[in-house]
C-alpha cells in the first residue's frame, strides 16, 4: 500500500477551511502535487501553505496516470524525475488539459529526463525545473503566484509575509533582466531598429544582410568561454546571448540543436537556461521545432526574426571594424 503524506491523506478533495470566504475573487488558490518522494511531498505542502495556497490533493505520479479526469487545482506541481511510457502519456494529457484553460503547471525533471518531458509538455508553457533545490521551487511558486489576484491568497503572518518579500525581490531581480527583452522595451527596440533601419534619404537601397561564416560566430563563443579562465564566470553570465550565438552558428550549419545542448551553451543552471528559452519563444526570437521524424523530440532554432536581427549585427560590427581609427 502506498505511504500516506504526512500532514493529510492523498488525494483530500472538498472545500478547505478557509475557503468559505465572502466574495467572488476570495476563493482562495488551490494547488495538487504529484511526486513519488513523500518527503518532497511534504516540503512542497510545506512551501505551498506558506505561500497562501490551499492544498487541494497530493498523491503519487501513478496517481495522475490512472485517472486523467481527476479534478485539478489551480497549479499543479509535478515531480518526474524520471520517465517512462505511462508518465509521459500522463504529463502530455496534462499539458492539454493545461492549455484549454486548465490550471498553471510547474514541472520539475531531471538533466536525462529534460528532452522527454519537454517535447511532450508543448502546449500548455508550464515552469520548467531541472535537478531544482527547495529555492528554486519556491521561487517558481513566487512566479505562478503573481498571476493570481491578492484576494485569493489568505492572510499571512508576519514571518510568512518576510518570507514572500524575500522572494519577491528575488522574482522581481529576475524579472528585471527579462524585462530587457521585452519587445516593447529599449534594447529590444535597439534590435529592431538595427535589423529594419532605415536607409539615408537619397541612399540607395542595400541588399539583406546575410549571417556570417559559422567559423567567426564559433571563434566569437570561445572567445566568451576563455573568460571563465581568468575570471568568475558568474559576473559575465549572458544567457540570452549565448544562446543566439550558438543558434546563430547552427543555423548557419544546418545544424539542429536539443533544448539541452542550448542549456549547455547557455552556461548557466538548466532551470535557468529553461526560464530564458521561455523569454525568448515569448518575446518572437526563438522558435520551437518539433521532429518530424520523432514527435517525442523537439528542438530550439532562430526565429526569422532573430535570424534577420544577428545579420543585421554581424554587418554592423564588420562595417565598424573596416572604418579606420
Amino acid at each position: 500500500m502506498r505511504d500516506m503524506d504526512f500532514v493529510q491523506p492523498d488525494f483530500a478533495y472538498g472545500a478547505a477551511p478557509d475557503a468559505a470566504r465572502s466574495g467572488a475573487g476570495d476563493v482562495p488558490v488551490r494547488l495538487s502535487i504529484y511526486a513519488d518522494r513523500a518527503h518532497l511531498r511534504a516540503t512542497l505542502r510545506e512551501d505551498a501553505s506558506a505561500a497562501g495556497l490551499t492544498v487541494a490533493a497530493a498523491g503519487a505520479l501513478a496517481d495522475l496516470a490512472e485517472d486523467a479526469d481527476r479534478p485539478l487545482g489551480d497549479v499543479v506541481l509535478v515531480d518526474c524525475p524520471q520517465v517512462d511510457a505511462a508518465s509521459l502519456a500522463a504529463l502530455a494529457r496534462l499539458d492539454l488539459r493545461a492549455r484549454q484553460g486548465g490550471p498553471r503547471l510547474i514541472v520539475s525533471t531531471s538533466v536525462d529526463a529534460l528532452e522527454d518531458v519537454f517535447a511532450c509538455m508543448d502546449q500548455s508553457h508550464p515552469v520548467l525545473l531541472v535537478d531544482p533545490d527547495r529555492a528554486e521551487r519556491v521561487i517558481a511558486l513566487g512566479q505562478v503566484l503573481a498571476g493570481f489576484p491578492s484576494g485569493r491568497l489568505r492572510e499571512l503572518s508576519e514571518d510568512d509575509r518576510l518570507m514572500l518579500l524575500r522572494l519577491t525581490e528575488q522574482v522581481g531581480q529576475i524579472a528585471g533582466r527579462i524585462d530587457r527583452l521585452d519587445p516593447r522595451g529599449s534594447a529590444a527596440a535597439a534590435g529592431n531598429a538595427i535589423a529594419g533601419r532605415a536607409s539615408p534619404p537619397g541612399a540607395a537601397p542595400h541588399a539583406k544582410a546575410q549571417l556570417p561564416d559559422a567559423k567567426l560566430v564559433r571563434r566569437i563563443i570561445r572567445q566568451r568561454q576563455l573568460r571563465a579562465r581568468f575570471f568568475d564566470g558568474d559576473l559575465f553570465a549572458d544567457p540570452a546571448w549565448d544562446m543566439l550565438l550558438d543558434l546563430t552558428a547552427s543555423r548557419i550549419e544546418g545544424k539542429q540543436v536539443s533544448v539541452t545542448s542550448l542549456c549547455i551553451a547557455a552556461a548557466v543552471p538548466p532551470t535557468t537556461a529553461l526560464r530564458w528559452i521561455g523569454q525568448m519563444v515569448d518575446a518572437g526570437l526563438f522558435a520551437r521545432v518539433s521532429d518530424t521524424g520523432d514527435r517525442r523530440r523537439a528542438f530550439i532554432a532562430l526565429s526569422d526574426k532573430a535570424d534577420a536581427a544577428m545579420a543585421s549585427y554581424f554587418a554592423e560590427i564588420v562595417m565598424t571594424a573596416a572604418v579606420p581609427v
